[in-house]
């Protein structure tokens, strides 16, 4: 067999050339939708809906963003490359989707938000949300939506949702002037309420005198919150608590997690701070809010007092009696830092938050 002349290699190279670029013209790849990816690598891996749980959430959800009704969160695009090794580019491609107005929250999530009574009549979500946040929302770009301290899981029209109820409702409770300079003084007097029987009752009173709303709202379906900080369109700072939790422990503790962002956190660039408090991360401003809970429930001179396995109950409720709190908060830090949790249950309130804020139970 001969070899090609050089004139022929040279006809064939042009050939070549000039049929890649007819192909590129006329024969232009698409890239695949995030949908389309997704289920061609579930026939590669033979994964079945159930199987993609793990990454998206529930077997309603799965089977929204399959049918392209959902759209793909910045957590699910994180765990879908990270665990299938779907490329994130074409992941993130999500144009073809639902347009983001048409996103909304979860059936579960829906009918939950109408028993809150903040929609007009005939309003939609999507209408709901601009008109609580005057203009679009800033949640699914915002900061806080893509750290460790929210869940993987998390529907995020839902959480707009959510947080549109709670400026809704923030705009008919009436506070003083912001005080200047929120901090620790004003966190422990919020503190030694809790020594009170009554004390959740008082906290609304308590933070409008300082110029700051307290809402309290139950979490939606597929939201996973303790609570959040943002501001009012007029610029007041907002407490949110759901008391997902019916704990007293738990309840203190968001709200002065909460209180902390106010006082340190809040602005231009955070206008919205959401939180899972039993997802743990390593945000800065996330550490410092629970540090600064924690310091002003218990400070730390007084809390050394408590930090040994060998206390015993009546030392603890000295130690509580030391720092003017309710028992319950020194027996739930003592029990999550030495991860024993059936050592002072007696002394654990349970069942009696979401009465006094007036959450009707799920």
């Amino acid at each position: 067999m001969r070899s090609s002349t050089p004139e022929e290699r040279d006809e064939l190279e042009v050939i070549q050339a000039l049929t890649e670029q007819w192909e590129r013209r006329n024969h232009v790849l698409r890239a695949p939708t995030p949908i389309e990816a997704i289920r061609f690598r579930m026939q590669q891996q033979d994964l079945k809906p159930r199987d993609l749980e793990t990454y998206l959430g529930s077997k309603s959800r799965v089977s929204e963003i399959l049918s392209g009704t959902r759209s793909l969160t910045i957590d699910m695009i994180r765990a879908l490359h990270r665990h299938l090794h779907i490329p994130a580019d074409v992941l993130i491609g999500e144009s073809e989707q639902l347009p983001k107005d048409k996103i909304v929250p979860a059936p579960a999530a829906l009918r939950k938000l109408q028993t809150y009574r903040v929609m007009k009549s005939k309003e939609d979500v999507g209408a709901f949300v601009r008109r609580a946040f005057r203009g679009p929302s800033p949640i699914p770009l915002m900061r806080k939506t893509r750290t460790e301290r929210t869940n993987a899981k998390t529907d995020v029209a839902a959480l707009e949702a959510w947080c549109a109820a709670v400026l809704i409702k923030s705009d008919s409770v009436v506070v003083k002037p912001l005080k200047a300079n929120l901090g620790m003084p004003e966190a422990r007097k919020l503190a030694v309420l809790s020594s009170q029987i009554d004390g959740p009752t008082k906290v609304a009173e308590t933070l409008a005198s300082w110029g700051v709303v307290f809402v309290a709202l139950p979490h939606l379906p597929g939201t996973f919150l303790d609570g959040a900080a943002m501001c009012r369109a007029d610029k007041t700072p907002i407490i949110a608590i759901t008391a997902r939790h019916d704990r007293l422990d738990n309840f203190w503790f968001t709200l002065l997690h909460e209180f902390c962002h106010v006082a340190k956190h809040l602005g231009q660039d955070a206008s919205v701070i959401v939180d899972d408090l039993e997802v743990k991360g390593h945000d800065q401003i996330e550490q410092e809010a629970d540090e600064f809970a924690q310091n002003a429930l218990v400070p730390p001179s007084i809390w050394k007092l408590a930090n040994s396995l060998d206390i015993t109950g009546d030392e603890l409720q000295s130690v509580a009696a030391n720092a003017k709190v309710h028992p319950s908060i020194v027996a739930g830090r003592w029990q999550r830092t030495f991860n024993d949790y059936r050592r002072f249950s007696k002394l654990m309130v349970r069942g009696e938050i979401r009465g006094q804020l007036g959450i009707q139970d799920d």
